[in-house]
């Protein structure tokens, strides 16, 4: 399917344990798609399977799935104060999904929220900082898996926040 092959209006709904393949492999395809934006997954798909079924069965977990004639097409994955993951299908970015599930992560956390990001992951920084959100921690990566520089954003309602490392310091 490319990007015109969306047919029908694309819907946000909660995901379900039913979902987890389908979102494991969506997460599996993006990841490999953005090498070398992002690292490389240091995981198996197969143990990503198995995440995405702990995650949906998570209490504190909920999942956003975007999709369009029950074909999902990005998903967002939250606790109650972190944004866990956004992905979109790679022949589908740029096309308003993420947003999409940017505005309902947005709505069900009023009060704002926070994400890890990959430094070198341009493309997810620009659209999180057209979103409003800013930086408030730079790390040099050892704290996780891929080992990678990543950044902590945080999105407050208007007015709430102020960034911790001035934008020139990220350039």
């Amino acid at each position: 399917m490319t990007p015109t092959d969306v047919e029908g209006d694309v819907t946000v709904r909660l995901g379900t344990l039913d979902d987890a393949s389908a979102l494991a492999d969506l997460y599996s395809a993006a990841r490999r798609a953005a090498v070398p934006q992002m690292p490389p997954a240091v995981h198996t798909d197969e143990e990503h399977r198995g995440y995405y079924a702990r995650q949906l069965a998570a209490e504190e977990t909920t999942v956003w799935l975007a999709e369009a004639n029950a074909v999902p097409l990005g998903f967002a994955m939250c606790t109650p104060t972190f944004l866990e993951g956004l992905y979109v299908r790679p022949d589908l970015t740029g096309q308003g999904i993420g947003s999409l599930l940017l505005d309902v992560v947005e709505a069900t956390h009023p009060e704002g929220y926070e994400l890890w990001v990959f430094e070198s992951n341009t493309g997810a920084r620009q659209l999180y900082e057209r979103r409003g959100l800013v930086v408030v921690e730079r790390t040099d990566g050892a704290g996780n898996e891929e080992k990678a520089p990543d950044l902590r954003m945080a999105w407050r309602p208007r007015g709430s926040l102020t960034p911790a490392v001035s934008p020139a310091a990220l350039a």
